[in-house]
């Protein structure tokens, strides 16, 4: 198993040779075109982060989880993973963070851990992966692509919640 890189290196090695690819001139031409696409996307994941880091450190996230508490208990989301289902949509590194956070606090086999653990499974990073699609495609008519993401991490969310009640019963 620890050669498995090595033969796919030379295997991608021998078709190239026998395709007559350049193999360097190309792979300088592939990272010259991935270090414009960094360049393009940097700002977006600049605002991503500083917005996630002040949503974590005023306490935001936890007067939105305390205002949603009436509609969570309604469908028997554990109030602990509110503050991941939100974070969650805009970043992964963040959510990553809560995520680890909620598992040394409660565990990876308690209900709160394994829902959480669910969500973060489901759901997607979404405004960052639509604000790098809009950036790269240029795209002009996004009014519906918006809510129609919302809506689905709500419904992986519900979903989520719903899976781990089978799982943890």
């Amino acid at each position: 198993m620890k050669y498995i890189i090595p033969i796919i290196m030379i295997l991608i090695l021998l078709k190239a040779y026998r395709n007559k690819v350049a193999v360097y001139s190309s792979f300088c031409e592939g990272v010259e075109k991935g270090m414009k696409t960094v360049i393009g996307i940097f700002p977006v994941i600049l605002a991503i982060s500083t917005a996630v880091g002040m949503m974590r450190e005023s306490g935001l996230l936890e007067l939105v989880s305390s205002l949603l508490q009436p509609l969570t208990d309604l469908f028997k989301i554990p109030t602990e993973v509110i503050p991941l289902a939100l974070l969650r949509p805009v970043s992964g590194g963040g959510s990553l963070a809560l995520l680890s956070d909620i598992l040394k606090e409660y565990g990876t086999d308690t209900k709160i851990g394994i829902v959480a653990s669910v969500i973060m499974g489901c759901t997607e990073t979404t405004f960052y992966t639509l604000s790098v699609y809009f950036k790269n495609t240029r795209v002009k008519k996004n009014s519906l692509i918006i809510p129609a993401a919302v809506f689905g991490d709500i419904v992986a969310v519900l979903v989520g919640v719903a899976v781990s009640a089978m799982v943890t019963t």
